[in-house]
């Protein structure tokens, strides 16, 4: 077997290696590169987890002690996000490189319209085509800190529809995903013109839809025969963020601006106060039991928006009877 060396040996590398292996199979370094369709292809359902590139030193060892604790769930996939306006451009390419170089994980990076030209976007694009990276996230993007809609950079895309477009012409060996929205797009309260946008996505050149963050798994499948309805045939991954604490919930309530809680949500919240272990309780189940019905329906994979928690994951993943995604 052939081997190809990706680097020095630092304290990170020997504490997730427990070895301190600087080299890894390049048959591995391939099935790193693989796109998700056929990721997708293989698995009957696939598991992932999605980060937040951290701002300090302090920051990305912690993520890293994380990302560690979760490859035990051997994920399909992990995906890196922006944070708003696109401020954390660059972190998020340097993690995403490192994660998929020296932690042998498949990697999604997300790419936003906001506050670049299209030049822009075809240099980070060049970058993460030269480091081995394959899989876009590709999103219109959430305004910058201080604004409440999304402003058009001179010489940049408007619409999410036209950045898949512009990767599938440029880079066409590069997959790329898109957002979908089982409760609706925030910016778009007409739900036909909603699935209509969603299809010029896919119509684009989407491979697959990962949706927002849902508390009721009838939103899910409605969604899901909407899109069937529509003519999107792409397969579409649920996403899952479990309520962890009330404060939580309602930083959650703000960023997915119109997400549901079912009444039978709040109620286990209600009973359980202001016992914080038991609110975390609650939220966990909740979770779980979404994931066990999902997959009993067939769901195509399972997204977790980790908030950096990885016990949190894990607990979920065994009550739900996940202890890889070999499993699933």
């Amino acid at each position: 077997m052939r081997y190809f060396k990706i680097g020095k040996i630092s304290q990170t590398d020997l504490k997730f290696g427990g070895k301190g292996v600087q080299f890894k199979p390049l048959q591995l370094l391939k099935d790193n590169m693989q796109k998700i369709t056929e990721i997708l292809d293989k698995k009957k359902t696939t598991l992932s987890f999605e980060f937040f590139p951290p701002k300090t030193v302090e920051g990305s060892v912690k993520l890293f002690s994380i990302i560690g604790e979760l490859k035990t769930l051997k994920p399909s996939f992990v995906s890196v996000t922006y944070g708003a306006g696109g401020s954390t451009r660059e972190m998020t390419h340097d993690l995403v490189v490192r994660i998929q170089k020296e932690l042998g994980i498949c990697v999604v990076s997300h790419l936003t319209c906001v506050s670049a030209t299209t030049e822009d976007i075809r240099n980070v694009l060049k970058s993460y085509h030269d480091s081995g990276i394959r899989n876009i996230m590709a999103l219109r993007g959430d305004p910058p800190q201080g604004k409440n809609y999304f402003e058009v950079t001179e010489g940049g895309f408007i619409y999410a529809g036209e950045l898949v477009g512009f990767i599938k012409k440029n880079f066409p060996d590069m997959g790329v995903g898109v957002a979908g929205f089982p409760e609706g797009h925030p910016s778009t309260p007409n739900r036909l013109m909603e699935i209509e946008h969603l299809k010029a996505k896919v119509d684009a050149g989407a491979d697959y839809i990962c949706t927002q963050l849902f508390f009721d798994n009838h939103d899910f499948y409605d969604f899901r025969e909407r899109c069937e309805l529509a003519g999107i045939k792409v397969p579409i991954i649920a996403g899952i963020m479990p309520v962890t604490s009330v404060k939580n919930m309602q930083r959650m309530a703000d960023l997915a601006a119109g997400s549901r809680f079912p009444a039978g949500l709040l109620k286990g919240l209600k009973r359980a106060g202001d016992k914080e272990d038991y609110v975390r309780k609650v939220g966990i189940h909740w979770a779980a039991e979404q994931i066990r019905d999902l997959l009993h329906e067939g769901v195509a994979g399972i997204h977790f928006y980790t908030q950096l928690k990885s016990e949190d994951v894990l607990e979920i993943c065994m009550s739900a009877g996940i202890h890889s995604s070999e499993s699933l």
